[in-house]
């Protein structure tokens, strides 16, 4: 599963959702969606601006831990 870090990048930048929203030009609305992990994906135009702003990388923002054994992964892959 992935997972979202920008709860702990704001902390560590003392900067609230608030001005984060304000300085990218993306909704609190979405904001708190990704913030949450309930996003369903990210543009690389949204994560480019992330990174900008909290002056960080991908993989700052984004990490990756193994489902739960039993827990099948939902199909997302698009096919021609």
């Amino acid at each position: 599963m992935i997972t979202v870090n920008l709860d702990t990048i704001l902390w560590e930048r003392h900067m609230k959702l608030s001005e984060l929203s304000e300085k990218i030009g993306i909704s609190m609305t979405n904001l708190s969606l990704l913030k949450t992990g309930k996003g369903r994906a990210i543009r690389f135009t949204t994560l480019n601006k992330l990174c900008k702003v909290l002056d960080c990388r991908p993989g700052d923002i984004l990490g990756y831990m193994p489902d739960p054994e039993g827990t099948e992964m939902e199909e997302d892959i698009y096919e021609d």
